[in-house]
């Protein structure tokens, strides 16, 4: 029976998605609320359940120890159901209002928060391409959901062969990694390379496709080419879903893989991480500024925050002491937590700007919002400042865990890159004050007051908040994410 305990979430999750398809079958409601508040319950008791297991605190191990239950697991899954439910909840009037809303979108997003529940479980090479290819493929349909549109069609074609090739990657990284240790189970893999008795070269070259693999799916440079493509072409409703609990997810297999999997050989993909970071705080800062599309800047924003989370996961074995280890992941696991609630406020405020027949997508829509909608142009300054790092939001002080992981290392290459992670920061500081001063200082080309929907506006408060809040009073969670990562590597 232990064995299902561990994946009670997941079976409520599939049981559910089954039986909100079948139901929106009969749903003849052109805003689809039987379906919607469904799919919200769904998520809300899947978030409870994951989070009443983080509180056990206890490791569990299910389904021939294929899965895992610990506090990081159920801590990264929650906050992605939470970050589907935000997505879920500012999509619905958009996608209502272009004839999108169908029962098509609730059963994939389900079926893609499935899969992004099973990768932060899985304890086996397997399991995590299983609910790898189970988000992807949901999130490839979803990119081409407007399919009379061609900028749609075009986005989703890139992002499935782009992702098929890097899930190959991966998979032969990993089949790379079984054939020199001659086991798929993760914790058996750090113990067949603690034993030496391994060819370190045949493990080392598996690595790297590994690594390339994970570094698709965070869109870290230089395979970030999908990024801003799929960002700017699918629906924004999308694009907020692709932004946000897919990211949770990649930074749960890249901690399973690379930390309990291969720690072993820290000193070899630390140094391709480091690579990674730099090239994507670097491609990404640089190419944002010449962005006139608000969803193509923020996709090469993402771009350069994943570079500041690589540096984080980049850190934790210096000279092959891991006193450092539980700093440095647990300032990555704050850093995309805080960041997917910060885009979540992003692109929703987008989403509540566009109307029927257009989308406000350029930086220029944005011209006087301040005039038309203080509020909205108040929420937006919030999320532009976490993003750019400034005091007193919640962006600042992941900023801060992951500088101060880096320095506390007391190694001057680290010393060196957290200077570079600085000086990119201000370079990135420029495109969103970029947009704050749009909104305050120019004049507006449509002079109309910005309509507004209730349930859509206190959603954007409280997503405000949250990230006001977060920044103020961020210890609680940085609690979290650091009993999450010290019970993970005690495991």
């Amino acid at each position: 029976m232990q064995a299902m305990n561990v994946v009670y979430p997941e079976i409520v999750l599939l049981a559910m998605a089954l039986v909100i398809t079948l139901v929106d079958l009969w749903v003849t409601d052109a805003a689809r609320r039987p379906t919607f508040w469904l799919t919200q319950a769904t998520l809300a008791t899947v978030a409870a359940m994951h989070f009443a297991l983080f509180d056990g605190g206890q490791t569990l191990y299910g389904l021939q120890r294929m899965v895992v239950s610990d506090p990081m697991g159920h801590l990264l899954a929650g906050a992605a159901c939470i970050a589907v439910m935000l997505t879920v909840a500012y999509a619905q009037p958009y996608l209502a209002s272009r004839d999108m809303l169908k029962g098509e979108f609730f059963t994939l997003t389900l079926f893609a928060t499935l899969g992004i529940s099973i990768m932060c479980s899985a304890n086996h090479f397997l399991v995590v391409y299983l609910g790898l290819e189970l988000m992807s493929l949901s999130l490839y349909a979803l990119t081409a959901l407007r399919r009379d549109h061609a900028l749609a069609t075009e986005a989703a074609m890139k992002y499935f062969v782009l992702g098929a090739l890097a899930s190959g990657f991966l998979l032969y990284g990993m089949s790379m990694m079984y054939g020199a240790t001659g086991t798929l189970e993760i914790p058996k893999v750090f113990e067949r390379i603690a034993t030496g008795r391994i060819n370190h070269d045949v493990l080392v070259f598996g690595v790297v496709f590994v690594v390339a693999g994970l570094a698709f799916k965070l869109g870290a440079a230089p395979f970030h080419m999908w990024v801003p493509d799929v960002y700017q072409g699918a629906p924004t409703a999308v694009t907020l879903l692709i932004a946000g609990a897919p990211k949770l997810a990649a930074f749960a297999i890249t901690v399973r893989l690379l930390v309990e999997g291969m720690l072993g050989l820290a000193v070899d993909w630390q140094q391709m991480l480091i690579v990674l970071a730099v090239a994507s705080l670097a491609v990404g800062n640089l190419a944002a500024i010449a962005q006139t599309n608000l969803k193509r800047m923020l996709a090469y924003s993402t771009i350069a925050q994943m570079g500041f989370l690589l540096l984080g996961m980049a850190v934790g074995v210096v000279s092959g002491n891991t006193l450092s280890g539980a700093n440095a992941y647990s300032s990555a696991m704050f850093y995309i937590v805080t960041y997917v609630l910060t885009t979540a406020g992003t692109l929703g405020l987008i989403l509540h700007l566009s109307r029927e027949g257009h989308e406000s997508e350029e930086i220029n829509d944005l011209a006087g919002l301040a005039r038309r909608a203080p509020w909205m142009a108040g929420a937006m300054t919030v999320f532009m400042f976490s993003l750019a790092g400034i005091p007193p939001m919640v962006g600042f002080h992941a900023k801060l865990a992951v500088l101060q992981a880096l320095i506390t290392t007391n190694v001057t290459g680290h010393l060196v890159l957290a200077v570079v992670a600085v000086l990119f920061s201000l370079v990135g500081a420029f495109y969103y004050l970029r947009v704050v001063k749009v909104m305050y200082f120019d004049e507006p080309s449509d002079a109309a007051p910005v309509l507004r929907t209730q349930g859509l506006s206190a959603l954007l408060a409280v997503n405000g908040a949250a990230v006001l809040v977060l920044g103020l009073l961020p210890g609680g969670l940085m609690a979290m994410c650091r009993d999450a990562i010290v019970r993970a590597l005690a495991t």
